[in-house]
């Protein structure tokens, strides 16, 4: 038995969606590109969808948007993937490291205020692992001083605080639709959320070279654009994922029985919906655990063994994040996907629990 840590999901429709484009002879800025940044972002509670070339390039536009440039500081988590902070970097500005709690792996609020200053331009949250942060408190503080929020949404498709989906508790949201994602346009995609129209407006501009016509460019931009056959597919999944979050809920729903008292298990606050991008538990001598299962063909992952602050090309210094640390050397994901049968989730359980034991 070999048992994925993600698999993407193809069907015939999906496979029609992209002939139809190919034969349409429209590849970009199309009917396809237009329908797919509506029904997305009304999926969300977005007033509008502005589809760009990965997350990465979401996360980018966002802080292009908001003029971020040298002497700013964005804060951000260190518990991520680099693409949270390194846009910031990019364009000059520095990124200011907020820890993490423990439970949710999410940036903690009660350590938020304190890494504020007259320099913070922006704040960027992380729906960590697909559970969302808790919103309202970094919103009070982010209001407090005047501060926009953007929601990094890349592992949260359909994740929910308090009734309301993720992508439209922020001033922005950035999302991926990188193959292994929740959904995904089988290839590096994103997109970008807001309900402020002067800001949708600019970064609509932004992702296509700053033009208002074909040859008139009134602002420096770049050629962020998602094309039409990926949003041909992300329209496909989009219909999808409603289901397949329920079925990646019922996976860990599962495994938090049998693991339970075995490893430790993701927890879900009272007033979240956890998406389950991955599955992430927490053990003692993760790498022998790890090198057992995939022993045992079993895929793993960690998400992430280096935090941000501690990668190289970030030059972070000294940087006390005692949190992100200590989980790092913990942490392990499980094969989380809706194809999942009962009969693997029960092998990968098996397999952990007679390492541990």
């Amino acid at each position: 038995m070999h048992i994925n840590l993600s698999e993407m999901y193809v069907d015939a429709e999906i496979k029609k969606a992209v002939n139809d484009v190919l034969d349409s002879g429209r590849y970009i800025k199309g009917e396809q590109l237009r329908l797919f940044e509506e029904e997305f972002s009304a999926f969300c509670g977005a007033d509008y969808g502005i589809g760009v070339s990965s997350g990465t390039s979401a996360v980018l536009l966002t802080m292009m948007a908001l003029g971020i440039k040298t002497g700013d500081e964005v804060i951000v988590p260190s518990h991520t993937f680099i693409a949270t902070a390194s846009p910031a970097k990019f364009l000059g500005a520095t990124p200011v490291y907020v820890d993490i709690n423990p439970v949710t792996y999410t940036m903690d609020p009660l350590k938020l205020e304190s890494a504020i200053t007259d320099r913070t331009k922006a704040i960027i949250v992380v729906h960590l692992y697909g559970h969302p942060v808790d919103m309202d408190k970094i919103m009070s503080i982010a209001k407090k001083y005047d501060i926009r929020v953007i929601e990094d949404a890349c592992q949260a498709h359909a994740a929910e605080y308090k009734g309301k989906k993720t992508g439209s508790l922020g001033d922005m949201a950035a999302f991926s639709f990188f193959p292994s994602k929740n959904m995904t346009v089988a290839a590096d995609g994103g997109i970008v959320l807001t309900s402020d129209e002067e800001l949708a407006k600019k970064m609509s501009m932004l992702r296509d070279h700053g033009r208002t016509d074909k040859y008139l460019h009134e602002m420096l931009g770049l050629n962020l654009r998602l094309s039409e056959v990926p949003a041909s597919i992300g329209r496909v999944q989009l219909k999808h994922l409603p289901e397949w979050t329920e079925t990646r809920r019922n996976v860990a729903a599962k495994y938090n029985v049998l693991l339970d008292g075995v490893v430790e298990t993701p927890a879900e606050k009272e007033w979240a919906k956890h998406a389950y991008y991955v599955y992430t538990i927490q053990t003692d001598d993760r790498d022998g655990l790890q090198e057992h299962l995939n022993k045992n063909g079993i895929s793993t992952g960690i998400y992430y063994p280096v935090p941000v602050h501690r990668q190289p090309c970030m030059e972070a210094g000294d940087c006390s994040l005692p949190v992100t640390d200590a989980c790092v050397d913990r942490i392990l994901s499980l094969p989380m996907h809706p194809q999942l049968t009962d009969e693997q989730i029960d092998f990968v359980a098996e397999k952990i629990e007679e390492w541990v034991k």
